[in-house]
């Protein structure tokens, strides 16, 4: 019995000692739940929750006491409870713990993002499902993140999308390479610009592509972008197609950076501008050259000469002018037509390339009038050149009306760069001309060189007088207008009056425009001429129309005048002052010298119609390629050259 007693104490003891550590166990567990950040529950078989941790203040603003006796499902967002009541079941089946992601909802109204980690409790002597329990963490934060992280995908898989349909639709070239100028992919814009496949391209660089000249520019463009110098880079070069030929392209390169600022690979943009760079290179072969000859025009051989000027002032006066004239030129043009006449200018053009070396500069300055620029040599090379000129020009004939070979001359002024100093181009030409006025009054077909110690001073005075002479009669109001009459002939009515300028000179005697207009041009005297003219015509009519009658005048300009804007501001005052309709003046210019300048003259035809003046293209048909230079000049009137 004792033995009895004694084991009975025992076990009582122990049990006392078990349900003593399981207190101190639940209590240890209630204070470590009392003091989680995350909220734990604990759930009956029911599904009702029979305790929660004061961390439900923070995570739904309940306090514990309001949720016990509830069900959690309550408080799940409608949209997640079929997922809880799926994660319950699963528990209930499988022995184990499980994780849920849902929404509750929070005691203002607003949803939180939580993470359950529930965990059944079995009783260990019936074997039955006692309780369960739930930690529960706020994973708000959390889960944003990972929303903005899947959008950032979508978007950058969007944009990848839209970048690599951009790329691969564009109408112009579009090329990804690596940092030393492979390509990593092409389109088949590109492919059509260089007639290379995708495979072919994906195997070369740019400077595989590019023009041997060009291939260095490549080089640049990448160094500039990886250094940072410059955020984009454009640029146009020459590519070199499948066959050999070369295609001029803008390119517009930008270097691709990660995330972090390390380079990637670059990204080009090529277009096909050759068509664009072969009518610019049109546009200003027009602007540089003679329509008729197709040598340079005056202004481009008054470049080379000023550029020659600048070397000569560096290193040494070295070289000459030479300006030449084809003799009675007139008379041939009068007699034979101007269609013979510019046969023979084209004839002479091509005559003189072949007496010229490849460093020597010829040009044609207008009408008859050429000019030669040797940069190297003295006098005696330039003297040796002169007499080869005249030798080949009076190999040149022209047939007369009356079947007859005419032999053609040429007189040759020589100006030396190393004359006089501190020329200019200008300098240089009038003295060269002076001298080929010099070779002409000596018997023409000659040469003459200019000098300014041995020049006859007579002979100089009398070029440099006709100047002034010129000068003082604009002064003096010396001039006066003829008016040839315009008639129509199926009516036989004059219609309007075309005006011709006379000089008269200090006993009032009538001189020849072919005895003035020549020294005028030479010494730029020509848009003071057509000033005069202007404001005089527009007065007569204004005059003629006070007294009832109403006067149409075409009135003749040089081709300098046509850049003249103080011209076009004196046509527009005097209209005004003198109140007369624009319509009855027109302003004519020949169509060789409109064709010299076609830009000019197309602002100048441009700005008359602004006006409501009118503008007449002169002597159509004596230049070549006529028809072509019709689509570029706003013309009213054409007047037909006789000849064609």
């Amino acid at each position: 019995e004792r033995h009895a007693l004694r084991l009975g104490a025992e076990r009582m003891a122990e049990r006392d000692r078990a349900e003593a550590e399981l207190r101190a166990a639940e209590q240890r567990h209630r204070l470590l739940a009392d003091n989680a950040t995350d909220m734990i529950l604990v759930i009956d078989r029911a599904g009702v929750v029979t305790y929660v941790s004061p961390a439900s203040r923070e995570l739904m603003g309940y306090d514990p006491d309001e949720l016990v006796g509830r069900k959690p499902n309550e408080f799940v967002h409608p949209e997640d409870r079929d997922d809880v009541v799926r994660a319950r079941e699963q528990v209930a089946a499988d022995d184990g713990t499980i994780t849920v992601t849902c929404r509750i909802r929070h005691r203002d109204g607003h949803y939180v993002w939580i993470e359950a980690r529930v965990r059944r409790m079995i009783d260990a002597e019936t074997g039955e499902l006692r309780e369960g329990q739930a930690i529960v963490r706020d994973v708000s934060e959390r889960v944003k993140a990972e929303a903005a992280l899947r959008e950032s995908v979508e978007r950058l898989a969007a944009a990848e999308q839209r970048f690599r349909t951009s790329f691969e639709a564009a109408p112009i070239g579009m090329a990804l390479s690596d940092l030393d100028g492979r390509f990593i992919q092409v389109n088949d814009a590109l492919c059509a610009i260089t007639g290379y496949t995708r495979e072919e391209l994906e195997e070369m660089s740019f400077q595989e592509l590019s023009h041997p000249a060009d291939a260095g520019r490549d080089r640049e463009m990448m160094d500039a972008l990886l250094s940072g110098e410059q955020s984009t880079y454009w640029m146009e070069k020459r590519f070199v197609d499948v066959v050999g030929q070369v295609v001029w392209v803008a390119v517009h390169a930008t270097l691709v950076r990660a995330a972090d600022g390390r380079p990637q690979h670059f990204l080009g943009q090529i277009q096909d501008v050759s068509e664009r760079v072969r009518y610019e290179a049109q546009l200003q072969h027009m602007a540089d050259h003679d329509p008729l000859t197709g040598l340079l025009n005056r202004r481009s051989f008054e470049r080379e000469l000023n550029q020659h000027i600048h070397r000569i002032q560096r290193y040494g006066a070295e070289g000459a002018a030479l300006v030449l004239d084809i003799d009675q030129f007139k008379h041939i043009n009068d007699t034979l037509g101007h269609k013979v006449g510019d046969e023979l200018i084209v004839k002479v053009a091509q005559t003189l390339r072949t007496r010229l070396r490849e460093s020597d500069v010829l040009a044609r300055l207008g009408g008859d009038e050429f000019a030669v620029l040797l940069p190297r040599g003295g006098r005696r090379e330039a003297e040796t050149v002169a007499e080869s000129i005249l030798a080949a020009v009076r190999a040149q004939s022209v047939v007369t009306a009356a079947g007859r070979r005419r032999p053609i001359t040429t007189s040759i002024g020589i100006a030396l760069f190393g004359e006089s100093e501190g020329l200019s181009a200008e300098d240089v030409l009038v003295h060269a001309d002076l001298a080929m006025y010099d070779a002409k009054e000596a018997g023409r077909n000659r040469w003459a060189t200019f000098s300014s110690h041995e020049r006859s001073p007579s002979r100089m005075k009398a070029r440099i007088t006709w100047a002034e002479r010129i000068r003082d009669a604009l002064e003096e109001d010396r001039f006066t207008l003829y008016a040839q009459p315009i008639v129509d002939v199926r009516s036989g009515a004059v219609r309007q009056y075309e005006l011709l300028l006379r000089m008269l000179d200090e006993r009032g005697e009538v001189i020849p425009p072919a005895a003035f207009i020549g020294v005028a041009e030479r010494f730029d005297l020509m848009q003071e001429l057509d000033r005069w003219v202007v404001k005089r015509a527009i007065r007569h009519m204004g005059e003629q129309r006070h007294a009832g009658r109403e006067l149409v005048f075409e009135v003749n300009i040089s081709g300098s005048s046509t850049g003249d804007p103080e011209l076009l501001t004196i046509i527009e005052r005097e209209l005004r002052e003198n109140d007369v309709n624009p319509i009855n003046l027109v302003l004519e210019v020949t169509e060789t010298t409109a064709v010299a300048n076609i830009p000019g003259a197309q602002r100048f035809a441009s700005r008359l119609a602004e006006l409501g003046c009118r503008f007449a293209l002169d002597d159509f048909g004596a230049g070549f390629g006529s028809f072509y230079y019709l689509k570029h000049l706003p013309f009213d009137i054409l007047k037909i050259d006789g000849e064609f």
